[in-house]
């Protein structure tokens, strides 16, 4: 009896792009597709962080650079992805959220949130997959999103609206690209302790309030996401396309 033979989680030969990689989800994401063998470019603001963040790869035996790249400058996307082979993989990482009352929200807040969330995200997919399309290569494309695209959350009435719109959209890009066998999912994951998420913690009724609706009873880390984002890029998740995989600890499940 011949066996069915269970997709490889490997990432051999296949390039990778992270933007928002310089810390938190997007290393821990940029580290799991090196590991898995990947050459992973590493895109973020931060020039210095994102050496580091490299070089700490490339000392763990993976293949990494780093590219100084603001996503929020549309034409420096266009450039960066212009003046690079196809890549196999994006994860759509950078982002941002300024938490307040919905009452309390300034335009410029309600720019700052949706420019980086939605538009950028939007803009690199289109500049990645432009770039794919033109080669003729396949791959996956991997937008971070949050169970906050799932649910409502008092005081994200910004995060939630650039989440619920990345669900949307991705489900669209699905269709648009599943005739080039570019394949487009969503990672929703609850919250996770990053740099930037880990102040909120610090008050001690908002981390019993986050607890009290995480089923499983704990904070997320970025190991959690790590196995999602290795399923996503590769062979595994074949015939995967324009779904949201959550990654909640069974916050909406209730």
């Amino acid at each position: 009896m011949a066996l069915p033979k269970t997709p490889s989680l490997r990432l051999d030969g296949r390039r990778a792009v992270v933007t928002g990689a310089g810390r938190g989800i997007g290393l821990a994401l940029a580290a799991a597709l090196a590991e898995a063998g990947a050459a992973v470019t590493l895109a973020a603001r931060s020039g210095d962080e994102i050496e580091a963040a490299a070089e700490a790869i490339r000392a763990e035996g993976g293949m990494a650079d780093a590219a100084t790249l603001d996503v929020a400058d549309l034409g420096a996307v266009r450039a960066f992805f212009d003046g690079r082979p196809a890549f196999d993989v994006l994860v759509n990482n950078a982002g941002t959220n300024r938490p307040k009352p919905m009452m309390d929200v300034s335009e410029a807040d309600f720019d700052a949130v949706l420019d980086l969330n939605l538009k950028s995200a939007f803009f690199v997919a289109q500049a990645c997959v432009q770039r794919m399309i033109a080669e003729g290569a396949k791959g996956s494309l991997i937008h971070i999103g949050s169970q906050m695209g799932h649910v409502g959350g008092a005081s994200r009435s910004l995060y939630c609206a650039s989440k619920w719109a990345i669900e949307g959209m991705n489900k669209s890009f699905a269709l648009d690209l599943a005739p080039h066998g570019i394949r487009s999912n969503v990672i929703a994951p609850t919250f996770i302790e990053t740099p930037m998420t880990r102040p909120f913690f610090e008050d001690g009724d908002f981390k019993a309030r986050v607890l009290a609706k995480i089923t499983l009873g704990r904070i997320g880390s970025v190991e959690d996401l790590m196995g999602a984002a290795l399923f996503l890029a590769g062979d595994a998740s074949a015939l995967m396309t324009g779904t949201s995989l959550l990654v909640d600890g069974g916050w909406t499940a209730d």
